[in-house]
């Protein structure tokens, strides 16, 4: 935006320091009169006889108010004078010096429009509010950088994986073309699988730019019900594992999205069903109501994961080597990542912690479903909650 040329701020307040000053000046010369020179007779004054050197008569001199003036007045201007140039050179320098760290943070602000996110401020000396504004400064560079790096990451990877399933597709085209009398029903199949996984990664990647967009109605929802349809949806491919899945807790209430909470409950209860032991794991879903949070807890059985794989695990397409499937539940290495975007959009936390005997246990933290004050003193939902009481525990 273009704008009309203006004083700085450096010259604003050098004038405002001199100002302050001659200001002052002003008032003391003004004391000096009303305590002062308003007090002393003006006009002749009777002399008091007295005696010289040589014995010879004198008078003396008794000044007036006017006398005290004009004596008083070259000086007064003088020093205001002086004060008014003090002033002006003092307070350049006094606004040079005060307004420094705010021309670093201007030059790293230049840098960042420039798109160099790299360069920090980093303010020396201490805490006062250039130093909180240039810390706060590098830290919205950090968390940009972060975010663009991560961005530009999830945009490598989503082409590669989205060109992987096109290139599969075109290769078989080609075999097919140039070997006419090829199982044609195999192919179909074959192109058929590379479509569908192409579409999953495709809605994938729809439903994770919805969630950090927030693009997205806010309603009351029950976890625990929720809980429970994932459980129900995925209850064959628990069984066809041999994985007993488990839900239980109690009516939890949180505020959000149904549709992207239940997706959220399924990629957690999906990837602890395939993650898991060969046979006879275990998954246990949880809800609860603390006093700050509703919060979701899903824990599976399964190999031993090291500390330092899960922060990887919820950035996208990231996997860790001992969590890689080759079967039909693969996936396309979004699910936590998913699930990371939901709970930040729903202004949640989400905390993973390995078992000491194997596996993974997920912590989601929501805020509340706020509560108003209904006619009878009692606090009710905001909006009212459709559905049955969650039951107590759920379990095949």
């Amino acid at each position: 935006m273009r704008r009309r040329p203006g004083l700085s701020a450096r010259l604003k307040l050098t004038l405002s320091y001199a100002g302050v000053i001659l200001l002052a000046g002003a008032l003391l010369l003004a004391v000096v009169w009303v305590f002062l020179l308003r007090y002393v007779p003006d006009g002749s004054l009777v002399p008091t006889p007295m005696v010289g050197r040589h014995g010879a008569p004198s008078q003396r001199f008794i000044p007036g108010r006017s006398d005290l003036w004009r004596a008083f007045a070259p000086r007064a201007a003088q020093a205001m004078a002086f004060l008014l140039l003090f002033g002006l050179l003092g307070g350049w320098l006094l606004a040079g010096r005060m307004l420094a760290p705010l021309t670093r943070i201007a030059d790293a602000a230049r840098l960042a429009s420039d798109g160099s996110l790299s360069h920090r401020i980093r303010l020396e000396g201490p805490r006062d509010e250039f130093r909180e504004l240039a810390d706060v400064f590098d830290t919205m560079l950090e968390r940009l950088e972060s975010h663009i790096d991560e961005q530009q990451r999830f945009a490598a990877n989503a082409s590669h994986e989205l060109r992987t399933p096109l290139a599969i597709s075109q290769t078989l085209l080609d075999v097919a073309r140039n070997d006419p009398g090829r199982d044609q029903g195999e192919l179909i199949d074959r192109l058929h699988t590379v479509n569908a996984r192409a579409i999953e990664l495709t809605e994938a990647l729809l439903l994770l730019s919805r969630s950090d967009r927030r693009s997205f109605a806010r309603e009351p929802v029950d976890l625990s019900l929720i809980a429970e349809e994932a459980a129900e949806t995925l209850l064959p491919l628990a069984e066809k594992r041999r994985i007993t899945l488990e839900v239980t807790g109690e009516k939890t209430r949180a505020v959000g999205s149904a549709e992207l909470m239940l997706r959220m409950v399924t990629n957690l209860v999906q990837n602890a069903i395939v993650h898991n032991l060969p046979t006879g794991g275990t998954v246990t879903v949880h809800t609860a109501s603390e006093s700050d949070a509703s919060v979701l807890r899903v824990e599976n059985t399964g190999n031993l994961l090291p500390p330092e794989l899960l922060p990887t695990l919820t950035e996208p397409f990231q996997r860790g080597t001992q969590r890689i499937r080759t079967d039909e539940h693969a996936g396309v290495g979004l699910g936590l990542a998913i699930v990371h975007s939901i709970v930040r959009a729903h202004d949640g936390t989400l905390d993973l912690m390995p078992r000491p005997a194997g596996g993974l246990l997920v912590t989601i933290r929501l805020p509340i479903a706020r509560t108003a004050p209904s006619p009878d003193g009692t606090h009710q939902p905001v909006m009212a909650l459709e559905g049955p009481p969650a039951r107590p525990s759920w379990t095949r």
